[in-house]
């Protein structure tokens, strides 16, 4: 996501390299960069261009700043003007009411019935009783699909096969959600064209009959512009609260993320980033503009990892770790948390730094799949007791896994090294000692 953005900002970045200030000259050659920029990531025009006019103002007035580099300079504008053009401070769900009745709308194939599941998930982890409400009574298996991820994710769907009426089965729904005590109900409406008068009448009905207190528009940010022109027609009918993108893991030039809160004054409330229940964000402006910048979001990944990771397992996980106790079965369920967390590539991009050095390299979904192979054709005590695993246990795991014995070898080496490094980490003293003892930096000239 944004990777072609990111390059063509750091070229524009580059003309205001090695320069002593900031002009009217070099800011001028720089926003027409940032424009053509914003322009290929499929940005709407309007926005491009006021966007660059209000950050060239800034950086202009504020130039007196002597002792920050001009690149610096208007990279801090940048992050600011970004943030504020996706929305500035975070919307989060309204969710006051009991129940809380959210409609799901959107076009075919953006992803609707996918992402209902993921709220329900998402609400349920934030320890809500959601229900789920299958309104599309137009696609085949949308009713099907939308069962199966309730099942998936343990959160009930209520359907009604023998209907084709979509706001009847709507008010059936939410009838149902007050009777079971669901404190979240979720309605998943039909894709439909905004040319389509008599569907956008038939949602315009479902929203009239069940007085929704959040109306969700999902959008696919592959549509780039084409999504801001769509969700500008759903809103004129809709007055939806808030906007959701999917697929933002695909090949998208992230057109709709910049333009879409300037063209209908809607705030992003969430972002989809994969195929996983787990794979749905909060939409953060500032957060999206530091990695749009490059600058990484670790507050991001620190809080993926806080949704991972159960303190009361991290309590015990320590404790084998003092004890030299970690084995294989502690690894592979590492393995499985980190891999909840959401694509590698994207979890290594949320790094400072890191997402450009990983910009052409190819990182796979099931790149632990062959570590995953090794540790499974392990037996009970083998993956219990590591240190068991001598040659010929490692010949018969490597054919097992169908890998060669060398890697089933490296894997171990490696798994033996990573525990000596957690045991001496997990003392502080020691720790601390063994910070002490390494070798200073030769100190420079400045």
């Amino acid at each position: 996501m944004f990777e072609n953005l990111q390059d063509k900002l750091d070229r524009a970045f580059k003309v205001l390299k090695g320069q002593g200030s900031i002009t009217e000259i070099n800011v001028a050659e720089t926003m027409k960069e940032i424009r053509k920029a914003l322009l290929d990531a499929d940005v709407n025009y309007k926005t491009a261009k006021s966007f660059t006019d209000e950050v060239k103002e800034k950086a202009l007035g504020l130039n007196v700043l002597t002792a920050v580099s001009p690149g610096q300079l208007l990279t801090k504008v940048m992050n600011d003007e970004l943030t504020a053009l996706m929305g500035g401070e975070v919307t989060e769900l309204d969710l006051k009411n009991n129940p809380t009745i959210i409609l799901i709308a959107g076009l075919n194939g953006a992803g609707k019935t996918t992402f209902t599941g993921k709220l329900a998930n998402f609400l349920k982890s934030k320890g809500k009783k959601p229900l789920l409400v299958a309104g599309d009574v137009y696609r085949p298996a949308a009713v099907d699909q939308l069962q199966i991820l309730g099942e998936q994710i343990g959160v009930p769907v209520y359907s009604n096969t023998a209907s084709k009426d979509p706001v009847g089965i709507a008010l059936e729904g939410i009838a149902e959600g007050k009777k079971q005590n669901n404190n979240v109900i979720i309605i998943d409406t039909a894709g439909r064209l905004a040319i389509d008068e008599q569907m956008m009448d038939e949602i315009a009905a479902v929203k009239a009959s069940t007085k929704p207190h959040e109306i969700l528009f999902v959008v696919d940010a592959m549509t780039g512009q084409d999504a801001v022109n769509t969700a500008k027609a759903f809103n004129d009918r809709l007055d939806f609260t808030g906007v959701v993108l999917t697929k933002l893991d695909g090949d998208t030039r992230g057109g709709a993320a910049l333009s879409i809160k300037s063209v209908v004054n809607k705030p992003i409330k969430f972002i989809g980033t994969g195929e996983k229940m787990e794979a749905l964000d909060v939409f953060y402006p500032e957060r999206m503009a530091s990695r749009i910048l490059g600058m990484g979001d670790v507050v991001s990944l620190v809080e993926r990892a806080q949704q991972q990771f159960d303190e009361k397992e991290a309590a015990e996980l320590q404790k084998k770790i003092r004890k030299n106790k970690f084995d294989f079965n502690d690894f592979y369920n590492q393995i499985q948390q980190i891999k909840k967390m959401g694509n590698m590539k994207d979890l290594m991009g949320m790094i400072p730094g890191v997402g450009k050095m990983m910009k052409n390299v190819d990182i796979e979904d099931d790149a632990f799949k062959s570590v995953e192979a090794v540790i499974q054709s392990m037996t009970k005590f083998e993956r219990e007791n590591p240190d068991s695993i001598q040659q010929s246990r490692r010949l018969r795991i490597a054919k097992g896994s169908g890998t060669k014995i060398e890697e089933v070898t490296k894997l171990i080496k490696q798994f033996e090294d990573m525990r000596k490094v957690m045991k001496q980490f997990s003392n502080p003293a020691a720790a601390a000692k063994m910070m002490r003892n390494m070798p200073k930096m030769p100190q420079g000239k400045m």
